[in-house]
């Protein structure tokens, strides 16, 4: 999850400096400014310790890579959000949000919802039968693709799992359970994990499949998780982690939401050598329009780990003086879909037009997938998105 790339400002706030890293800044509250910091762990190499796992040094990835996520899924992994504490007087409006998407996705594939023993009849009563939701793995927070498990395949069915060794976005949340969250699911399914080298989350980094990813600075090469890391060590960790070769990198923007701008919400990829970025309008010009746009202009500059020239797609971004929201915290990212067995399941805003194109343009992108378009305001207003929310599992 991210504060989005096309993020209009609802239109010419001013802007002012931050000294420590000289990026314009808008004043005011951060995305998710409501999140109470309580209860903060340390992750990192303890982690593989409590877990079971095994540390994953750089170089030692072997066969296994990340998959594409248009790979076939046997299922989608959520987490059931009840923290007060967390979501204030929203809580009951994200959860009905989490409860839709996850109803969405399991028309076209399983679904397995963790929630705390004490929410989970909430849960099921508002996801429903096709959700499937356990109680044996605790959580605090909704955001999955942070937190889950990042499945890895060999291409001769073998499975197993990393951990990003997740800490609340630079212990800027309470994440004493959704520390532990990857390598509880990973257990449950019953595969081995590692855990990368460094810390860092699933919404931090994009795959292609074939050895390519994508990443902002801001969100891994920063104090907040790798304070001892020069961006070389970060990006061996990340590429060994992933089972990639090259790693396109981003500036990003740093400070200015709790994930430090995620790349999810901004560019994706479609394929090898495809990608696709959200566009800012014409008139936008704060920090976020320029992250998108230098993404595209580095995206379709470069080249796939084979050497092979990106083809870059444009995806047009809504105006936020038109959406429904009037939080400026809110996310409305359309490249923060996510892809199950069939189908794309995006988002809707209210600006009726850019809905529309949104629609058309993730139709033409995917011919053999149904687009499912969804009102998750609630959710967005926390400043996250359904990609935010899913992790999937892939068929070995």
């Amino acid at each position: 999850m991210n504060r989005p790339a096309a993020h209009s400002a609802r239109a010419n706030r001013p802007e002012e400096t931050r000294p420590e890293d000289d990026r314009p800044v808008r004043p005011g509250p951060n995305r998710r400014g409501f999140l109470v910091a309580a209860g903060l762990t340390a992750v990192g190499a303890a982690l593989s310790t409590t877990t079971g796992g095994r540390a994953l040094a750089a170089g030692t990835a072997g066969t296994f890579r990340v998959p594409a996520e248009d790979a076939r899924h046997t299922r989608t992994w959520m987490t059931w959000p009840d923290s007060t504490a967390i979501w204030g007087s929203t809580l009951s409006g994200v959860q009905a949000d989490i409860a839709l998407i996850a109803r969405t996705v399991a028309k076209y594939e399983p679904v397995v919802m963790c929630a705390n023993s004490g929410s989970a009849a909430k849960a099921r009563q508002l996801c429903g039968s096709t959700v499937t939701v356990i109680t044996t793995i605790p959580v605090d927070d909704c955001w999955t693709r942070d937190t889950g498990p990042v499945f890895r395949t060999n291409g001769t069915g073998g499975l197993d799992a990393v951990g990003l060794n997740f800490n609340g976005w630079g212990n800027k949340q309470t994440h004493a359970k959704d520390a532990l969250v990857a390598g509880r699911i990973a257990a449950h399914v019953g595969v081995p994990i590692s855990y990368a080298a460094l810390v860092g989350e699933g919404g931090a980094v994009e795959q292609d499949g074939a050895g390519t990813l994508m990443a902002t600075r801001s969100s891994l090469v920063n104090r907040n998780r790798n304070p001892a890391m020069t961006e070389r060590q970060v990006e061996a960790a990340v590429l060994a982690a992933y089972g990639a070769s090259k790693l396109i990198w981003f500036d990003g923007v740093k400070g200015q939401d709790i994930t430090d701008d995620h790349v999810d919400a901004t560019s994706r990829f479609l394929g090898p050598g495809e990608a696709l970025v959200q566009m800012p309008l014409a008139t936008d010009t704060d920090v976020y329009a320029r992250d998108a746009r230098q993404q595209y202009a580095l995206l379709d500059a470069a080249t796939t780990a084979g050497g092979v020239p990106m083809d870059v797609t444009q995806l047009q971004g809504p105006d936020y003086d038109k959406i429904r929201s009037r939080s400026r915290d809110f996310l409305a990212s359309y490249a923060n879909y996510y892809l199950c067995n069939g189908a794309v399941i995006s988002a809707h805003f209210g600006d009726t037009r850019a809905d529309q194109a949104a629609r058309a343009t993730l139709a033409r992108l995917y011919p053999d997938r149904v687009v499912e378009q969804l009102n998750i305001d609630r959710l967005g207003t926390g400043g996250g998105g359904i990609h935010c929310v899913t992790q999937q599992q892939p068929v070995a």
